[in-house]
């Protein structure tokens, strides 16, 4: 973190700085709510954007919150809420583990409520944005014809850009100073090593293949209907005057890489388009990332969507379950190690680059869980919006 430019948090309409402390990392998850100490500089004049009531006690406030995130306000051994009574003057009353409810924070006075309830937003964002990431806004791109061009594709890339060490070695052993067309020694060898790291276990099941709008952390049933409220408002909003009320038809032609360099590819993905031109899908998109990231219900990552649809991905040579890129950071941009072997695309770039997946009617947005599998073999959906 930058001390000329530390992390900025939106919290009800206003902006609080993440003060420049240094990091440590923990061996248990609970001693992370030691974390709460030095975390933000918090605004104690009165704000208008909590519901703050008064009683013949003084003032109360709640806060609403899933709770998997109980503990980080508790604190190891119930340290974090007591600092935060002693610096706030006021009383914190949270649900047991495992029942919902809400936090009720108490006081004599509105100004030391309104301080407990900023800061204990600050840690709920602050514990919510370490969380993995529990589902996800996409497109299914399942229809048939797309399936059957994907088999294909794998089929003539795994053909042609996919070299057997069996076959190496006979090349190997054949090659000899002066071959019958002239070209160097080793040559042989070399156009094979082109395409290291190619083989039938870093493509996408066919059957998930989607585009991703946005990832979500979602830890209660009343977070996935509240996502589901939102879908719907943009469809009433501004989703219904952009697709007419009726499904979008794109195309899904060439392919391109995430990475600077096409000889080390970890992520290989097809291009979508609409098929008339227009830029109606990205403004589409855009959109409902905008809504969604003002929300909170996503973390801004992006002022725009990348629409592509992952094809091949290192992560799969390991872990067939793994999903995109997503695998690799947290919601605040953390990094997460996990070893992977790059495969040298060039060839794949050179003899694909257009190659033509088909055409589909984009007709829903699913809210998508992660790790999940419907009858269909694509994720399991929390919920959906129909265009049409």
């Amino acid at each position: 973190m930058e001390v000329l430019r530390p992390q900025l948090i939106k919290i009800g309409g206003r902006v609080y700085r993440k003060n420049p402390i240094q990091e440590q990392t923990y061996q248990h998850e609970e001693e992370d709510d030691d974390y709460y100490q030095g975390l933000v500089e918090c605004a104690e004049e009165p704000c208008e954007t909590y519901e703050v009531v008064q009683t013949p006690q003084g003032f109360r406030c709640t806060v609403k919150a899933p709770s998997l995130l109980y503990k980080h306000i508790v604190g190891k051994r119930g340290d974090t809420r007591k600092k935060l009574e002693v610096e706030t003057k006021t009383s914190i009353s949270i649900p047991k583990p495992g029942q919902e409810g809400e936090i009720v924070i108490t006081g004599q006075h509105r100004s030391g409520v309104v301080s407990a309830r900023t800061r204990i937003d600050v840690l709920l964002l602050t514990f919510r944005r370490k969380q993995p990431f529990t589902h996800f806004l996409a497109f299914f791109l399942n229809e048939a014809e797309v399936q059957e061009r994907f088999l294909k594709f794998q089929e003539e890339v795994l053909e042609k850009c996919s070299m057997l060490l069996s076959h190496f070695s006979r090349v190997r052993l054949c090659a000899t100073p002066e071959s019958d067309s002239g070209s160097p020694p080793g040559s042989a060898v070399s156009g094979i090593l082109q395409d290291h790291g190619v083989d039938s276990s870093i493509f996408q099941n066919p059957k998930k293949l989607h585009l991703t709008i946005g990832m979500l952390v979602l830890l209660s049933e009343q977070e996935i209907q509240q996502t589901c409220e939102m879908l719907q408002q943009c469809k009433e909003e501004f989703i219904d005057d952009i697709s007419g009320g009726k499904p979008l038809e794109v195309e899904m032609s060439g392919i391109e890489y995430m990475n600077d360099d096409p000889g080390m590819v970890d992520v290989l993905y097809a291009k979508v388009h609409m098929k008339d031109g227009s830029n109606r899908l990205q403004e589409l998109v855009d959109r409902v990332l905008e809504r969604f990231q003002a929300s909170g219900l996503i973390v801004k990552e992006w002022n725009s969507v990348k629409l592509h649809a992952t094809v091949m991905n290192t992560l799969f040579r390991k872990d067939p379950n793994a999903e995109g890129r997503y695998n690799l950071y947290t919601a605040d941009g953390k990094y997460i190690f996990k070893e992977r072997e790059s495969f040298d695309g060039r060839n794949i770039l050179k003899l694909f680059e257009n190659f033509y997946f088909g055409t589909l009617k984009l007709n829903s947005i699913h809210i998508s869980q992660r790790f999940t599998v419907d009858s269909f073999g694509n994720y399991a959906s929390c919920g959906q919006i129909d265009f049409s």
